[in-house]
């Protein structure tokens, strides 16, 4: 997790990549951190979940969670900090603090709660049980559950629509959505100056894939 900012900021700046897809090695998403870990001195796990999850939540193209097995700690915060996350039906979901007695950081409690509303946030926050993949479907913590073997086909599938997409829209439509009412006037501007509407709509009257050309900028730009 700690090189996980500078890692998302070079991919940030890569024009090749459209789209990120987050995964676990194995059969685990991300089981949380190394709980004997906490006794050490030097900066707390839970730091570096922070660090990455802003990372993660502030990247400019469109990402995505690809969940199988346990995303539990600091792997909810990074899967709440995509865009959309595909799990498996035998994942499980965990928000664990109150088994530590350790506190939440409160942008990561915000973000959770504009996810899954407030009553389920607490749930989890202050029980640390694990929910099944329908709960976390009902909930809006998951967008979509696929049968066991169907996850990666799926993820790669929908990843090629998000890349045949225009990143103007999706770049704009991911800043409104996170709350950001100060930007009409310069998406405004970047839609006038892209071209991608002038040719999505000519492509789409001339029953042709579209070619757009915008990209955004760097994280913070």
């Amino acid at each position: 997790m700690a090189r996980a900012a500078g890692l998302l900021e070079l991919l940030a700046a890569d024009r090749d990549v459209r789209a990120l897809v987050l995964t676990g090695a194995g059969d685990t998403f991300c089981a949380g951190a190394d709980i004997s870990s906490l006794r050490e001195p030097g900066e707390e796990p839970q730091g570096l979940a922070v660090r990455a999850e802003e990372a993660l939540a502030a990247f400019p193209k469109p990402t995505l969670a690809a969940v199988r097995g346990y995303c539990v700690g600091g792997g909810s915060q990074l899967a709440a900090a995509c865009d959309l996350r595909f799990a498996e039906e035998s994942a499980s979901f965990g928000v664990t603090p109150a088994k530590l007695g350790v506190v939440y950081p409160s942008s990561s409690t915000r973000r959770l709660v504009s996810l899954v509303g407030p009553a389920t946030a607490k749930y989890l926050l202050f029980s640390g049980e694990l929910i099944d993949t329908q709960r976390a479907l009902g909930t809006g913590l998951v967008d979509e559950v696929l049968p066991r073997g169907e996850l990666d086909k799926r993820v790669a599938g929908f990843t090629r629509v998000l890349v045949s997409r225009s990143q103007l829209t999706q770049a704009a439509a991911k800043e409104f959505a996170d709350g950001r009412e100060d930007r009409d006037a310069h998406w405004a501007a970047q839609a006038r100056g892209s071209g991608d509407t002038a040719e999505g709509v000519a492509a789409f009257l001339e029953r042709r894939t579209p070619r757009f050309t915008w990209t955004p900028g760097p994280i913070g730009g």
